[in-house]
């Protein structure tokens, strides 16, 4: 087995999930991974100032730079060869990737996404989206789940799933941020752990 497996994370916003990564990997959690680079298609993101904070290379590949987004994902695509990364981890990325860009890192791209899969996923669930139709159908157990990404919206293999409580009175924003605490931030640094270890073994 060779060096640790190179990750470039993707986000567009605050960045919650990277730091749920970012503090894996320092406290030990991560040994078979190292995030070498984050990108994003918000150049306001804060997860670029996460990732900087923390020494990691930041990159904005902004949608006013590159409008059109096959334009935009080549960019992203090309940073992602430049800093040889191995494995791609959506963390927020509200993108929804184009089959020549799944095919190009096939097997090697994950996503968290906010739901028990196959519930309240695919086109249009991201988000406080997912939250609102959670309490909208009255669920009592809802959660979060990690899975490979693949040309079809939310419908890749399952890595990592996580339940939790949806409670009386919830709101889409304190159940989403029950989401984070209890689910995301718990599975997502596991799941990079796992693939990394399975990618390893295959170098």
């Amino acid at each position: 087995m060779s060096g640790k497996i190179r990750i470039a994370v993707l986000c567009s916003g605050g960045g919650t999930n990277l730091q749920a990564l970012l503090n894996a990997e320092e406290a030990g959690l991560v040994p078979d991974g190292q995030i070498v680079l984050v990108a994003s298609d918000n150049a306001g993101a804060f997860a670029l100032a996460r990732a900087r904070r923390n020494g990691v290379k930041a990159v904005a590949c902004d949608k006013k730079a590159y409008p059109d987004r096959t334009a935009r994902e080549k960019a992203i695509l090309a940073l992602l060869q430049e800093n040889n990364a191995e494995l791609v981890v959506l963390a927020g990325f509200m993108t929804v990737l184009s089959e020549a860009f799944v095919k190009a890192y096939e097997g090697r791209i994950v996503n968290v996404h906010p739901a028990l899969i196959p519930s309240f996923c695919g086109e249009g669930y991201y988000g406080l989206h997912v939250h609102e139709a959670v309490l909208q159908r009255g669920v009592k157990v809802t959660g979060a789940t990690v899975h490979f990404v693949t040309e079809v919206c939310d419908g890749g293999p399952i890595i990592a799933q996580k339940a939790v409580e949806v409670k009386e009175g919830d709101t889409p924003e304190t159940l989403q941020k029950r989401v984070m605490r209890e689910a995301e931030w718990v599975i997502l640094p596991e799941a990079v752990q796992k693939v990394c270890s399975d990618l390893r073994t295959k170098k």
